[in-house]
């Protein structure tokens, strides 16, 4: 019975830290990332440095201005994984032939070859959590929908 009530407590209390997704996402969040660290040291890259090569495995060349877009950060944010990145020789930073104001990044031969290795990355993640792909996709689809939300305007 006190179980019970501490329960029925817990549910009517909106302050209840189990009970708030900014809580649960955030857990989440930084425990799968604690994942990916493993997976990627032996290609050398952090987690951020992975997000910007999968942008470029997929869409180089592209702008800073278009990077930062797609991987929603701040250009000051993205400047220097881009150095680091660089200066492992994984891509170059070039003006654009279009826009002299803008720079082009675009990957090395390192930074191609390197997508081969990281083809490795998703099943190994998936194994970790050890979860259902399908379970794992239909996670990402309401993720997208929070995310969508969380920018809506108020």
């Amino acid at each position: 019975m006190a179980e019970r009530q501490t329960r029925q407590t817990d549910l009517e209390n909106p302050l209840a830290l189990e009970h708030q997704v900014c809580f649960a996402l955030a857990i989440a969040a930084r425990s799968v990332i604690a994942l990916y660290r493993p997976v990627l040291e032996p290609m050398g890259l952090t987690h951020p440095q992975y997000l910007v090569m999968l942008a470029l495995w997929e869409f180089e060349p592209v702008s800073v201005k278009d990077l930062s877009g797609m991987l929603q950060l701040e250009p000051a944010t993205l400047s220097p994984l881009l150095k680091r990145l660089e200066s492992a020789g994984l891509l170059r930073r070039d003006r654009d032939s279009r826009d002299e104001r803008s720079l082009a990044v675009s990957l090395t031969e390192k930074g191609r070859a390197l997508r081969k290795e990281a083809l490795k990355v998703p099943p190994a993640i998936v194994d970790r959590l050890g979860m259902d792909v399908d379970e794992l996709m239909q996670l990402h689809e309401r993720l997208t929908r929070v995310i969508a939300a969380a920018k809506e305007p108020s």
